[in-house]
């Protein structure tokens, strides 16, 4: 992926940026003429705001002498945490955001196969420089929980990755652009990147582009991340995060994308639906062909569709004013 399809995303992100800012200026209209009063007795102010949402999926099918055919039976658990705690106290602001998944399937003629694996925790502490600036520092820390595999079709099974196989640690300095609670856009010229694989066998055959035999490798580089999030209902809300990063010291013209989409939608209040599609793309990471060799960089893509119980909460913390404030 070279240098300009970076471009060309972060056009659309500026792009998006600019669309991003028509509900404030609906809820600005909406809010015209309207009054608010303060209770006098109310001598506190709100610093943090937390909460999450939590999905668990159960899909469960048998066969026996079924003409259509197909396996005899089919079972499937998944489970998606989404958590965040925000702070915002004067010009001072600090977002923390972590995601947890992971999915198991099991059918009759496949065994027990993973469907999902993902750790993906980001924080951002930043203060604000004026006009919706803040100069941030950002750091990401992405890997998984198990084992991964491919499944060719004649040959054993080819291991893929493990729990820190990959990981990847970011340390960033930039800045990020939040014209209102739902948008935010990150960019910085100077990032720091780990790539981390503790597994041997991985490590020797030079995965996640590792130097063989070694279990990690530096990269120093370019950087953006762009979030958005909105209520599209009453019952349905969506959020997307797509990361761009160029490392300088080895082919800046290779883009690494990781992009996210969650859809979520309640039927009732503790049954949701749950849509997740994920790409990514790094020139370091080769697929594996349906023969078990390896082959060059693909657009990797997953797609998670799932019905089951939802359970959302929020806590807002409240701290006393500080004198003279």
């Amino acid at each position: 992926m070279k240098i300009y399809l970076f471009t060309a995303i972060l056009t659309l992100g500026c792009f998006s940026l600019l669309q991003a800012q028509n509900p404030v200026q609906d809820l600005k209209k909406a809010a015209s003429g309207v009054t608010v009063t303060k209770d006098p007795k109310d001598t506190t102010r709100q610093t943090w705001k937390t909460g999450g949402l939590y999905n668990l999926t159960f899909n469960q099918a048998a066969l026996s002498n079924w003409a259509a055919g197909g396996d005899n039976s089919a079972i499937s658990l998944s489970t998606l945490l989404n958590m965040y705690a925000f702070y915002l106290d004067g010009k001072r602001s600090w977002d923390n955001t972590l995601t947890l998944a992971y999915g198991l399937t099991r059918t009759t003629s496949l065994g027990t196969r993973k469907a999902d694996d993902r750790i993906d925790l980001v924080s951002k502490y930043g203060y604000d420089l004026g006009k919706k600036w803040y100069l941030t520092t950002l750091f990401n820390f992405r890997s998984q929980f198990a084992k991964g595999y491919n499944y060719p079709k004649t040959g054993p099974n080819v291991l893929t990755s493990d729990f820190l196989a990959p990981a990847y640690l970011l340390l960033s300095l930039g800045m990020d652009y939040k014209p209102n609670d739902h948008f935010s856009f990150f960019i910085s010229p100077a990032t720091i990147r780990e790539v981390i694989v503790n597994n041997d066998s991985l490590a020797a055959q030079a995965a996640f582009g590792v130097d063989s035999g070694k279990k990690s490798r530096f990269e120093f580089g370019a950087y953006a991340s762009i979030n958005y999030s909105t209520s599209l209902s009453k019952t349905a809300s969506y959020a997307t995060k797509l990361d761009l990063f160029s490392n300088y010291l080895h082919n800046p013209q290779d883009v690494s994308l990781y992009m996210t989409n969650i859809l979520n939608v309640k039927a009732t209040e503790a049954i949701s639906m749950n849509l997740s599609v994920t790409l990514v793309y790094d020139n370091d990471i080769k697929a594996v062909k349906s023969d078990g060799t390896h082959g060059g960089a693909a657009l990797q893509f997953q797609e998670i569709l799932g019905i089951g119980l939802a359970f959302k909460f929020d806590n807002r913390k409240r701290m006393p004013v500080k004198p003279g404030s």
